[in-house]
């Protein structure tokens, strides 16, 4: 068998994937390939007429094949990016979205406005943290502040604290176990927090079988699964937040698309915000709830 150079290689991984209904097969034949063999997709280009190892041409077939079948690309090179840092998931966690980044954006610039005039170090938790890419992306960014991380699955957890190892902030996160706000209710002292984050299980559980296979058949269900309408989560932090809140705070939630009405409409029966608002996605969808507690 006639040995491939890489540029050969990428063109027919790249028509597999094609012919498999992936939109961007380039891009994805670069990530599988640069992610086996260690290095980005420039050197690639700048190496595209090196022959490509038997060993590693085998590999990347696998490589491929699995991604032909449905896998995502994230769990088969086990990383994926988000804001900038790289961090390892695996099927114990959701892939990070690009979307939650508005998150993190929305965190850093009322730090900025508010966190000036808050005379003691802020508090912020993570809750239903999965690969923990909140907390430790802001534990990174805000130096002087503390932070919780809190899941219900100890698999997903444990990927979390693999993460903040990797980006040298475990000790400035303390992880734990348990249902959103009630993991800290065996805490001798019970922190308070000024900044409070979460993207919850937002999917309709009639509408689980009707996600995408690579989602589905992939991503943790209980990461996915909101409950019956889908809000389940959403009741849970707004049921718990008072205790645990310390004003000035904003409560930061990721949402669906067309959910805007039910999470706002939620949130304002509870009566806990002084003022809330939206922020929206690059296609110009509602995705982050902010609420604003003092």
């Amino acid at each position: 068998m006639d040995s491939k150079t890489i540029q050969e290689a990428l063109q027919g991984a790249s028509f597999c994937l094609e012919q498999a209904g992936l939109e961007q097969s380039r891009v994805e034949a670069e990530i599988l390939l640069s992610n086996l063999m260690k290095t980005d997709p420039m050197h690639l280009f700048l190496n595209r007429d090196s022959e490509m190892p038997p060993l590693l041409d085998k590999m990347y077939c696998k490589a491929v094949k699995r991604r032909v079948n449905g896998e995502p690309s994230a769990y088969i090179t086990g990383n994926k990016y988000f804001y900038g840092y790289r961090f390892i998931v695996n099927r114990n966690v959701l892939i990070p979205r690009s979307e939650t980044e508005l998150i993190v954006e929305s965190a850093l610039k009322w730090v900025g406005l508010v966190g000036r005039r808050i005379n003691q170090p802020i508090n912020c938790i993570d809750l239903g943290t999965g690969s923990g890419v909140l907390a430790i992306t802001l534990a990174k960014k805000l130096h002087r502040a503390a932070f919780w991380a809190v899941d219900l699955s100890s698999a997903a957890l444990e990927t979390a604290k693999e993460n903040a190892a990797l980006l040298n902030v475990s000790e400035r996160i303390c992880f734990l176990q348990g249902d959103y706000f009630k993991a800290l209710v065996k805490l001798k002292e019970k922190p308070r927090f000024n900044l409070i984050l979460s993207n919850p299980p937002y999917i309709r559980k009639s509408e689980l079988n009707i996600l995408p296979a690579e989602v589905k058949d992939y991503e943790p269900i209980e990461a996915l699964d909101g409950g019956e309408d889908g809000l389940d989560g959403y009741r849970a932090i707004l049921d718990g937040l008072p205790q645990f809140v310390r004003a000035p705070a904003l409560l930061l939630l990721e949402i669906g698309a067309g959910r805007q009405q039910e999470i706002e409409l939620l949130c304002v029966k509870s009566g806990l915000f002084c003022s809330i608002n939206w922020c929206y996605d690059l296609a110009g969808h509602p995705r982050v709830f902010e609420g604003h507690l003092r």
